[in-house]
């Protein structure tokens, strides 16, 4: 199968697309930079420059594609805003693919999105779900939660730097998931009929708390964290402040989305007949425990490693070598 991958330099869209080539799916990703995107090319994927956001580049991205699976959003360093890339650009890309008569359409979502209409990214995920559906194409929607990638340098990083862990709100329980497991299930359901045309949560296998994986990171690393607590009042002002400034409009949306992330309503849904539709086993889903064991191995691993290198060859004063003693 020939697909096009929009996002593809993401956190998600890069797993995405190394999923889709494992399985020897024939992979275009659509970029906006070629030369961020080098690290695609190498994996074996086609690269096309264009833009969501600039629908005249996206007839030639799609000539000859069987599906489109759409994982771009709006990131905060963007000079374009949640609404332009996450809904202009969206309509963009799906009134492109029916032109080009592409039948297959895989988004993104985020779980609960038609719960919070105030929050803009939601309402915007909430709106284009609609868009998707009233247009004809035969997509398949997943819902998210969040991504265990995101809590590398929320919490473990912090951790390890014996930083600051900011915790806001109630701490609303989230059913994190790997990528390379989201990944799994977008590139199944093109294969998946009974997919089709429909709408399915894809979460993790628990939901956790900030305070469950605070005491998880401390389990594996045998250090202790400090931890400072942000109210919603604090959110919600820093949130009014930035909407004053052009810059700070993609920060003020996502303060937006930390306001619901800290209202203490858990983000999770039920998995057994999603796992069972997709005909994937729950056992090989990565749950949070190995994710932060395999990072915190790995990254002691490396400190280790340069801590040896840097102590390589030097000699300590008034001490024999080891070597020496017998």
């Amino acid at each position: 199968m020939k697909l096009l991958v929009v996002g593809a330099t993401g956190t998600l869209g890069r797993q995405v697309a190394r999923q889709a080539l494992d399985e020897d799916h024939e992979v275009r990703c659509l970029v906006r930079n070629p030369n961020k995107a080098i690290f695609l090319k190498e994996w074996g994927a086609e690269l096309v420059k264009g833009d969501l956001c600039d629908e005249s580049t996206l007839p030639a991205a799609l000539s000859g594609v069987d599906a489109v699976i759409d994982a771009a959003t709006a990131r905060i360093t963007d000079n374009l805003s949640a609404g332009q890339v996450d809904w202009q650009g969206k309509v963009n890309l799906i009134k492109a693919t029916k032109a080009a008569g592409v039948d297959r359409y895989i988004f993104f979502s985020i779980l609960n999105c038609e719960k919070y209409p105030e929050v803009p990214l939601m309402d915007i995920k909430r709106c284009t779900e609609i868009f998707l559906a009233e247009s004809g194409l035969n997509y398949t929607t997943l819902q998210l939660a969040g991504f265990m990638q995101g809590l590398i340098g929320q919490y473990a990083i912090p951790i390890l730097e014996d930083q600051i862990v900011w915790v806001s709100g109630e701490s609303t329980p989230i059913a994190y998931m790997n990528t390379q497991d989201i990944a799994k299930f977008a590139i199944r359901a093109l294969s998946v009929s009974e997919t089709e045309k429909k709408t399915f949560p894809v979460v993790g296998t628990k939901p956790w708390g900030a305070y469950e994986i605070i005491n998880l990171c401390e389990n594996l690393t045998d250090k202790r964290t400090r931890i400072s607590r942000v109210s919603l009042t604090v959110l919600g002002l820093m949130r009014r402040i930035t909407r004053f400034c052009e810059w700070g409009q993609n920060t003020a949306d996502r303060l937006t989305f930390a306001e619901v992330l800290a209202s203490g309503k858990p983000l999770d849904a039920p998995m057994d007949d999603v796992y069972q539709t997709f005909g994937l086993d729950v056992k090989e889903t990565t749950t949070l425990e190995e994710y932060m064991q395999e990072y915190f191995t790995r990254i002691m691993k490396k400190l280790k490693e340069i801590d040896y290198e840097k102590n390589k060859g030097k000699k300590k004063k008034g001490k024999i070598p080891y070597r020496n003693q017998f």
